[in-house]
């Protein structure tokens, strides 16, 4: 099995980062949910490993659960 890459790995971030706010430019609400929806599926397939996955999932969700809004 091969095991999520948590080490920064991106070459240019800062340009990855612009792309993705680009993608989300005028859509509503509605359509940048369905967008992030679609961009994690199409990620996941590219992964293709379900443990992988599984462990992106409960990492992601621990950013979220440990750092509750103030």
């Amino acid at each position: 099995m091969k095991a999520l890459t948590i080490e920064p790995n991106m070459g240019r971030p800062d340009d990855f980062y612009e792309a993705l706010v680009e993608a989300h430019r005028d859509l509503t609400d509605e359509q940048s949910q369905a967008l992030n929806a679609a961009l994690i599926l199409l990620l996941a397939n590219h992964v293709g490993e379900l443990e992988v996955l599984r462990d992106a999932l409960r990492r992601a969700r621990k950013t979220v659960t440990d750092n509750p809004p103030r």
